[in-house]
């Protein structure tokens, strides 16, 4: 593409942010470009509590348009892609003395219930947990508890699945491309790109420019742009710890800390139990953000509080950290910041839209957001089209994933149904463009692991940007659980010339 190509749109940025306006963009027929200067969810993106939820605890902090907003959006995002998003009930046990009292738990969750619009999620009802499956694994601290509704998210395929959507409705997609500055020229951007792999550079220029890259916001309007002496974000870490499975029951569990702050404890992937979150003002590179001893400590410490079986630093089988880019309200504990979104124009020689905040809920209405501005500002482009849309594979019913997987199997007999499982759980319906026509194990190439084999990780390189094994193992599959290090070694060295063949 030549260096006097102009896009309507440019989008630094590919986090759910970044790739859910460009994905919005290109389907109203906007020309868009976007570059991540990683791999596509690679920060704040990736490292959440992978929830799709209204945010319960915000209703104390009085957000009730964000926490509506959310509510609503669960079902829409279900329906969207239904083969990465999925409802999952919620545990709160309740005891005389915690931190919020009996009646503002149930008015809270009656809002919950009510303000929006619920059609498909059950409605929340009151345990007696001296008799419920989800009393046995905790202490006997708890005779109630709400049960409510919420949903579960792989938040690092909603973001490629964002990206794939926007690249197949004709935008210019760009991983591992770092922004080296941003200038005024002429009514229009001009912005020079790195490639992070080749260091070649080359100039794009752009009608309007999107800034959405979360944590790196305010550094990319003072490195980048030129801006000096911005902050508008504020820096949060969030940590969490997986263990191994500490409950069978299905539910995930809502806690109340003595110290006013919540706590999840999730099933993740099967075999083990998802615990967090923290919350902690950071300072420093983003990229550089990892779990302290503090919060390892305070989780466990936390969670055995709970828990029948203690939870110790040896049942920890994987942690991972993220900085969240909240919106700087002034809010005096990182816990209270608030976590809606802030969409601001810059107009001028060629205008600028710096996107503050969000959450993976919300991210669809903030792209429909972002698009009013972006309309307003350089000319509309076609409708809303997002809420009834499907993402890459979600093309089926939203409580049709069993029937899915029996699809599957009856066209690819040879795969085991766990294996059927994961497949339709991270591809949908395009599970069967990736094995193609295979008709036995041994087509789908070598085997790297657990149910890893060469067909798939040839697909994540070519349809989905995959470089390196970490990108397949933590982002497009969690199959780093399972592996080695001499199999993660074996898969990067097959993924290098794998690459360079198709370069």
């Amino acid at each position: 593409m030549s260096e006097q190509t102009i896009f309507d749109v440019f989008v630094i940025g590919g986090g759910i942010n970044g790739c859910g306006i460009a994905r919005d963009a290109a389907g109203r027929g906007y020309s868009v470009a976007l570059a991540e200067m990683s791999d596509f969810a690679s920060g704040t993106s990736s490292g959440s509590t992978k929830l799709i939820h209204g945010g319960l605890r915000y209703l104390e902090h009085y957000e009730f348009r964000l926490v509506r907003e959310a509510l609503m959006e669960r079902e829409v995002l279900w329906a969207m892609a239904p083969h990465v998003i999925w409802p999952m009930r919620f545990v709160l046990p309740f005891h005389k003395g915690g931190p919020r009292p009996a009646w503002l738990i149930r008015l809270g969750l009656f809002l919950y219930d009510h303000i929006g619009g619920r059609k498909l999620l059950p409605a929340t009802k009151t345990l007696d947990m001296t008799r419920d499956p989800a009393g046995a694994p905790l202490k006997g601290l708890f005779t109630k508890a709400f049960e409510y509704s919420d949903g579960w998210v792989d938040d690092a395929r909603l973001v490629v699945l964002n990206a794939r959507d926007a690249a197949d409705r004709g935008a210019r997609i760009m991983a591992r491309t770092r922004v080296v500055s941003a200038r005024r020229e002429g009514g229009r951007w001009a912005i020079e790109i790195e490639s992070t792999e080749t260091g070649a550079r080359e100039t794009m220029r752009a009608r309007m420019l999107v800034n959405a890259a979360g944590p790196w916001v305010d550094r990319v309007l003072s490195e980048a742009v030129g801006n000096n002496d911005v902050r508008n974000v504020r820096l949060v870490q969030g940590s969490h710890i997986v263990v191994k499975k500490k409950f069978d029951d299905p539910r995930a569990y809502f806690f109340q800390n003595p110290d006013g702050r919540i706590m999840f404890a999730i099933p993740y992937q099967d075999e083990f139990t998802l615990i967090g979150t923290t919350d902690r003002d950071f300072t420093g590179n983003p990229a550089d953000v990892r779990i302290s001893d503090a919060e390892i400590d305070y989780l466990c410490r936390a969670a055995s509080e709970y828990f029948s079986d203690p939870v110790g630093r040896e049942d920890i089988v994987w942690t991972y950290s993220a900085v969240r880019p909240l919106f700087d309200d002034g809010a005096s504990k990182a816990q209270e910041a608030t976590r809606d979104y802030v969409l601001r124009v810059e107009n001028g020689d060629a205008p600028l839209l710096n996107v503050f905040g969000g959450k993976l809920t919300t991210y669809r209405r903030l792209a429909e957001s972002a698009l009013e501005k972006i309309g307003e500002t350089i000319g509309e482009k076609g409708r809303k089209w997002t809420a009834v849309s499907h993402l890459p594979g979600g093309d089926f019913p939203a409580a049709g994933y069993d029937d899915e997987v029996a699809k599957l199997r009856t066209r690819y007999p040879f795969l085991t149904a766990s294996h059927a499982r994961r497949l339709v759980r991270l591809y949908g319906t395009r599970a069967a463009q990736l094995l193609g026509n295979a008709a036995s194990e041994a087509d789908l190439g070598k085997h790297f692991g657990a149910d890893l084999y060469a067909a798939e990780v040839d697909w994540l390189i070519v349809q989905e940007w995959a470089l390196r094994a970490e990108d397949v193992l933590w982002r497009r599959t969690k199959l780093g659980l399972k592996f080695s290090r001499a199999q993660t070694a074996e898969l990067e060295e097959y993924m290098r010339g794998a690459v360079n063949a198709a370069a």
